[in-house]
């Protein structure tokens, strides 16, 4: 389960006291921990929705890549998602079969293409194509390789960029997003298939955007990938063998999310059976559900400001910064601060917590916090695009993170050295 506090007053993850956690490793914040046990529960829920037909949970690695996720989350029967190289590398290093992982992006380089066709006997479960020009690059790096490589084309199902309910950055399936091929231009990819015999085309596939609280816009997607899978079956006589609905479902960042997981699934594969396609395997690509509620970010408070002359101005500084969870700053996300430990009987105000980092943006919101400052705080939610998306901007060391499973600690990855950043930059 999410992080609880226990009527002590100590926050918990994963059964687990964070503050006593943090004395007894003896790391250095910010720090990063994480319930690979409920992470690989999430999974588990979503694979038991599909049981029973043909079907692949493929995790998308970009929300959170670290190994030991990505091992539990096989485990439990789930492939992967990759946009890169890196992830394809990862996920193979992580004993995913190639067979079940798919290869999303638009903007492959030959060298990863290459790598996906060359991945096992036959290559990956999928190339995501997402453009009518990529589809010849991959066909002519298959000729190259002497292979055949299996593809799933992308469709830009269309949807209005208003009715996607989610930031315009993670807006994927509207006209104006560079990701997928138009409706009007599948039937040029279809001809260009059939023209290549280094091409076999097995599935389709659309992804319409992230951190979506409801299922209408993804039932619309689906929708709309389903009926150019019904026309590429009965004009061009495809060949099949799944359909991939994506993924975006979201969770809760404290202003509540009406739908779960399982909800998106239930209703992708209640269309599909409307479809008439209740043949094809059933493909989603859960990333941000899995992991985003079972991870926080732990960080130490500096020191506090408070304006003299402002009526209110409080700021409480803390050493986790926009370069350690960028949400904040890049899409306008709020994160839950919280006190490690906190005395219920404490006085609480308001305040506004900021990172070190030399930005405006560098600023975590205002939230109700004890008067007198708690030592450490953490940064609910954090477990999905925080350490995937750090950075070393103003010369600051990477955070440390702990993993949680069994209800101890099973690894730890201290924090990266800020001497090493020091030499790299020298040597430049």
């Amino acid at each position: 389960m999410p992080v609880v506090r226990d009527p002590s007053g100590r926050l918990l993850l994963g059964g687990v006291d964070l503050a006593a956690l943090l004395a007894d490793t003896k790391l250095a914040t910010p720090a990063y921990v994480y319930d690979v046990d409920a992470m690989a529960g999430e999974a588990s829920e979503l694979e038991g929705v599909l049981a029973g037909s043909p079907h692949l949970v493929a995790y998308a690695v970009k929300a959170n890549s670290a190994g030991r996720i990505l091992r539990a989350l096989a485990l439990v029967g789930c492939g992967a998602d990759v946009v890169s190289g890196g992830e394809l590398q990862l996920a193979l290093g992580c004993s995913i079969p190639p067979d079940r992982i798919v290869f999303s992006g638009v903007a492959k380089t030959d060298e990863e293409i290459d790598r996906a066709i060359a991945s096992g006997p036959h290559g990956i479960c999928a190339i995501q194509v997402e453009s009518l020009e990529e589809l010849d690059r991959v066909a002519a790096r298959a000729r190259a390789l002497g292979k055949r490589a299996r593809v799933s084309l992308r469709v830009n199902p269309g949807v209005e960029r208003g009715a996607l309910s989610t930031h315009d950055y993670i807006a994927t399936g509207h006209d104006e997003a560079k990701f997928g091929i138009m409706r009007d231009d599948v039937s040029f990819a279809l001809t260009r298939v059939s023209e290549a015999k280094e091409i076999a085309l097995v599935g389709f596939t659309s992804h319409v955007g992230s951190q979506f609280t409801e299922t209408g816009p993804y039932v619309a997607s689906a929708r709309a990938l389903f009926d150019v899978v019904r026309s590429a079956r009965s004009d061009h006589g495809a060949e099949l063998t799944f359909v991939d609905t994506g993924g975006g479902f979201g969770v809760d960042y404290g202003e509540g999310c009406r739908a779960r997981p399982a909800d998106f699934v239930r209703a992708a594969q209640g269309e599909q059976r409307a479809a008439g396609l209740g043949d094809l395997a059933l493909f989603v690509e859960p990333g941000r559900s899995l992991v985003a509620t079972h991870g926080v970010l732990v960080a130490t408070v500096i020191q506090k400001k408070v304006g003299r002359r402002l009526p209110g101005g409080r700021w409480l500084m803390i050493d986790a910064g926009m370069n350690d969870l960028i949400r904040p700053a890049l899409y306008q996300a709020r994160h839950r601060v919280v006190a490690l430990a906190c005395d219920a009987a404490a006085s609480v105000v308001d305040w506004k917590v900021v990172g070190p980092v030399c930005e405006s943006s560098d600023d975590f919101g205002v939230h109700p916090l004890p008067e007198e400052p708690a030592r450490h705080v953490a940064l609910l939610d954090a477990g999905a695009y925080g350490y995937t998306m750090a950075s070393r901007y103003n010369g600051r060391a990477l955070a440390s993170e702990i993993f949680l499973q069994g209800g101890r600690v099973s690894h730890v990855r201290p924090r990266q050295s800020t001497d090493a950043w020091v030499r790299d930059r020298l040597d430049t």
